[in-house]
């Protein structure tokens, strides 16, 4: 299971422009995190990154606003990368998007470009 990752990207200006509490913020990322793992539940990928609990592996990046964000969810869609773009409700607010567990090979040059948060 070594090389499989779980990406996360969250949008930096919920907190710098948006003055989002910190803990509002971490929550969309679990929100992402929780709803693509459910939604991807019987992927091979996915129960092998859950048979190692002590050892999952997850990298949270940073979108700078909505833009990065929904563009990014955009490619990942053409490519068939599968993946859950949280939207906070009921403001309707597209805030984070978690990538399902796969092999880093497979899914780093969508996030390459991208800080850790």
């Amino acid at each position: 299971m070594s090389n499989i990752v779980q990406y996360i990207i969250v949008r930096s200006d919920l907190r710098t422009i948006l003055n989002w509490p910190f803990g509002a913020v971490i929550a969309q990322c679990c929100h992402a995190a929780t709803a693509v793992l459910h939604l991807f539940a019987n992927d091979e990928q996915t129960i092998q990154y859950l048979e190692d609990l002590d050892n999952m592996h997850k990298v949270i990046l940073e979108a700078k606003d909505d833009t990065v964000l929904l563009k990014l969810a955009e490619k990942l869609k053409e490519d068939d990368i599968k993946h859950k773009l949280w939207i906070e409700q009921p403001e309707n607010v597209p805030t984070c998007l978690a990538i399902k567990p796969y092999a880093k090979e497979r899914v780093h040059k969508y996030v390459k470009h991208l800080k850790l948060l």
